[in-house]
């Protein structure tokens, strides 16, 4: 894929404090996407999982994904940017398959990207930064890259689909630009590629349910 330097993307120092991760954007903090679905989803079925296995475990298990899901990232990165990467290390040798099958099996529609791991931002909102932005298919989409344990239920990643929800809001409004299409890339350990596409009519209601859950967050409501 070629890269296509249509947009032009800010970068935004973030910051994490007790768990919730701020943007600085042009002097503005604003919350991270991630940090307002976190705060505002319903926690029961994490906390059964907690109980079930021990809190020491989940906190392992947690930590570890998510050392895994760092180290794919950044192999797909550098792909994308054509430049070389390598990590040894246990948990780098069990990611770099996991990016190598994403690559494979989801990439091969993408013509050109427009950025990879950019910030986005909605002014006095939130903020946040996404995988890739580029034209899947002749379509402007927004994609996320996610790593898991074992394969999803669509009825599990609502919040997935938030995600990029409230970045091709952002992006539509910062850059005039109109992203059509989310796809959720995701893969195993085993190597399992599952793909999950929205757009038009679902794309609306994902932006609206955002919208909805930021009320939530900023404790008003959403009309």
């Amino acid at each position: 894929m070629r890269k296509n330097n249509k947009y032009t993307y800010v970068h935004a120092a973030s910051a994490t404090d007790h768990g919730s991760r701020t943007y600085d954007v042009n002097g503005s903090r604003l919350p991270s996407v991630t940090t307002v679905l976190s705060a505002t989803k319903d926690q029961s079925f994490l906390i059964k999982w907690k109980n079930r296995v021990g809190h020491e475990e989940a906190e392992r298990i947690k930590n570890y994904s998510g050392k895994r899901g760092t180290s794919m990232h950044k192999f797909i990165e550098k792909h994308i940017q054509e430049s070389g990467y390598e990590d040894l290390t246990p948990i780098g040798v069990e990611a770099k398959p996991m990016a190598q099958k994403i690559i494979e099996s989801g990439l091969q529609n993408v013509s050109k990207y427009y950025g990879s791991e950019v910030t986005l931002y909605y002014p006095g909102l939130y903020a946040g930064s996404t995988d890739l932005v580029c034209e899947h298919e002749g379509k402007d989409t927004i994609i996320d890259f996610k790593q898991s344990n074992r394969p999803k239920k669509e009825e599990w990643i609502e919040d997935y689909y938030l995600q990029i929800a409230a970045y091709s809001m952002a992006h539509d409004y910062i850059h005039g630009s109109n992203i059509e299409q989310g796809i959720i890339m995701v893969c195993t350990p085993d190597l399992y590629f599952q793909e999950f596409r929205f757009e038009g009519n679902e794309m609306r209601q994902y932006r609206h349910k955002f919208l909805e859950r930021l009320g939530q967050y900023h404790g008003k409501s959403v009309a």
